[in-house]
């Protein structure tokens, strides 16, 4: 990762966290032949970063604001595909509480910059 994105957690943690749920969903797809919940979390974990990056670029303060809380809701969609993930043994404890432990480092950040966002629109 390159310019701007080096200096922004939620930039880098988000597009980290896309390649573990690229590199799982390959894994499951070869490995055990799961295409369903794999591509759920394909999906979302994919988004997470996505929604981050066009927040980078909104145009508003309320913008950013929508484009997080997208964000938002997609890690906690991550987070259930992932405990589905564990609970039906595609994959091992460790490997899910890895992601699960990424996944709600991520829903702590953008729950912060959300708030943190909504009192500085409050005080304007």
């Amino acid at each position: 990762m390159s310019g701007y994105n080096e200096g922004n957690i939620i930039v880098h943690k988000s597009k980290l966290f896309a390649i573990r749920s690229i590199n799982l969903y390959k894994f499951l797809c070869k490995e055990h032949a799961e295409y369903v919940i794999s591509k759920q979390l394909l999906r979302s974990g994919t988004s997470i970063g996505a929604n981050v990056k066009e927040a980078i670029r909104a145009q508003t303060l309320p913008d950013f604001i929508t484009k997080m809380n997208v964000a938002l809701k997609e890690a906690s969609e991550s987070e259930y595909w992932i405990e589905l993930l564990q609970e039906t043994n595609f994959i091992d404890n460790a490997s899910a509480g890895s992601l699960l432990a990424d996944c709600v480092e991520l829903i702590k950040l953008l729950t912060a910059i959300i708030k943190t966002s909504k009192e500085k629109q409050c005080n304007m």
